[in-house]
């Protein structure tokens, strides 16, 4: 499935698979409404994957996300499947979240060369040196 912004230049895909178990209809777009609220927090997310496997009793779901130059993938389990994914999720948009917040946050690096916009030393006056 693609998800389009509003201005439909990013499309972030999303990809649901079960093995060893069955996704309802219900729980398969619980699963893409929840991934889809990633995309508020980062537009360069290219493809979220997420993987529900059965082993004996436990669920766990296993969601990668492929943003613009970074792979992150989170694993959660418990006995329900919603459970699992819900756990995987929240721990996945916390991490999308606090990678947001660095890069917002994090200082500016100065250009060099004077083009940042500021005058050269001794041109704050407006007046040329050979004036006097």
């Amino acid at each position: 499935m693609r998800v389009r912004g509003e201005a439909g230049e990013s499309a972030v895909q999303i990809h649901l698979t079960a093995r060893h178990c069955e996704l309802g209809p219900d729980l398969r777009t619980f699963a893409q409404q929840r991934l889809e609220k990633l995309s508020k927090y980062d537009s360069r997310i290219h493809e979220v994957r997420l993987i529900v496997s059965q082993e004996r009793k436990l669920h766990i779901a296993e969601i990668t996300l492929r943003a613009h130059q970074t792979d992150l993938v989170i694993t959660e389990s418990h006995l329900d499947a919603r459970a699992a994914i819900e756990l995987a999720a929240d721990r996945l948009e916390d991490r999308v979240r606090r990678g947001k917040e660095k890069r917002v946050k994090a200082p500016r690096r100065e250009r060099r060369n004077g083009t940042d916009g500021t005058q050269p030393a001794g041109a704050e006056d407006g007046v040329a040196d050979d004036e006097y």
